[in-house]
């Protein structure tokens, strides 16, 4: 009954004061992208906004904010989902080092987290915060973005920086913030390279006795989740420290490798006809349903044991619903994981699954009566189609 009763608030409080700002948040970032000078640069930044189900998920965090800070939780966590979604989509075009310019451009999620006027370190290259933008896009072909990613970069420091509690979380979630960037460097396409550099960080990367396969701590690192968690976290007055310890153990490595391994999951065929790797290939055929059971049951556990455990146990019920309400997920290839990671979700199962359902409902519909109209995404209701 407790559980039902956040679940019900949460939603509450998402549709009718979270979910109308990102829509304004994701209409002023499109009508930027729109005029960025160069055409290959404009055409990824309105890719990156088309898969604003991840921007929409990402601010289901603000949704557990107090409701005087809901309004910069909101700003926060989608800013640095819409400058994720760009730099991923940037990491994966043709260069000449994809490595560096994948690094590079991820070092700008750092920037993210720091708020103006906060001394920073370097450019990052030790998982230091830089305290001046960057030449992003030093090692990418194109460059002239019309200031839109130090705009979006800049609209989630301003709103961090209002948060009581943030010089709390700072390090922790900047920690993260170094872990994708990592994470996006090294996990290179088939084009790209091999996964050799990416085992080998992993390797060293994981939790000691954690019992982990280094593509499970890979996943867990390139997981946005645990920033997210963070700054929803400085939305409260006098947050301790040991609080802050208890979110940044459970979000890394368990309930975000749980997360990027879902994803990994429901996109593994059009990973593989874009060249791009998915991790879950290498658990074989038989060992995915297992491990990512495994997984979930310990994202549960951990998340049972956080301060204000049920938001997190219905954040984790969430994400866990709206990757596996998909119809992807009901394959006859991936039935078997998805049943395996459901049945841990226990008594929010069924209203989580049904909500995300009907979520997407709208857009099958449409395409049902081949709803083609050119620019209709534009006025279209949003999907939830991913959490990354």
């Amino acid at each position: 009954m407790a559980l039902a009763g956040t679940f019900a608030h949460a939603a509450l409080s998402y549709w009718t004061g979270v979910f109308p700002r990102v829509c304004l948040h994701v209409a002023r970032w499109r009508r930027l992208a729109r005029r960025i000078p160069d055409p290959v640069l404009r055409r990824l930044a309105l890719e990156a906004l088309a898969k604003r189900g991840n921007i929409e998920g990402a601010a289901a965090f603000a949704a557990f904010a107090p409701r005087g800070r809901r309004a910069e939780v909101t700003r926060a966590v989608s800013s640095f989902q819409a400058a994720y979604n760009f730099l991923d989509i940037l990491g994966e075009q043709p260069s000449a080092d994809p490595v560096a310019d994948g690094r590079r451009l991820h070092e700008a999620l750092l920037y993210a987290l720091t708020p103006p006027g906060e001394a920073g370190g370097g450019p990052g290259e030790e998982g230091d915060p830089p305290s001046t933008p960057l030449d992003w896009y030093e090692h990418h072909p194109q460059h002239e973005d019309g200031g839109y990613l130090l705009n979006v970069l800049n609209s989630c420091r301003s709103a961090v920086a209002g948060l009581p509690s943030y010089q709390t979380v700072a390090p922790a979630a900047q920690a993260a913030a170094a872990r994708i960037v990592a994470f996006q460097s090294l996990n290179l396409s088939e084009s790209q390279g091999n996964h050799e550099a990416l085992e080998q960080w992993a390797r060293e990367a994981s939790p000691p006795g954690a019992g982990l396969q280094w593509w499970e701590t890979a996943a867990a690192a390139g997981s946005s989740l645990g920033v997210y968690a963070l700054i929803a976290a400085a939305s409260e007055p006098q947050l301790d420290a040991a609080e802050v310890a208890a979110l940044e153990y459970a979000y890394f490595p368990w309930i975000g490798g749980l997360h990027s391994l879902l994803d990994n999951l429901i996109d593994k065929r059009e990973d593989e006809a874009a060249g791009h790797r998915s991790l879950v290939e290498y658990y074989g055929p038989q060992r995915a349903a297992q491990r990512m059971r495994w997984l979930a049951v310990e994202a549960m556990r951990v998340a049972q044991e956080l301060p204000h455990n049920r938001r997190h146990l219905v954040i984790l019920a969430a994400m866990i619903g709206n990757y596996l309400s998909t119809p992807e997920a009901h394959s006859p290839e991936l039935e078997p994981v998805s049943e395996s990671v459901l049945a841990t979700v226990g008594a929010l199962q069924k209203p989580t699954m049904l909500v995300f359902k009907l979520r997407r409902l709208p857009t099958h519909l449409r395409n049902a009566i081949g709803y083609r109209r050119t620019g209709a995404h534009d006025h279209a209701p949003p999907s939830l189609d991913s959490f990354r």
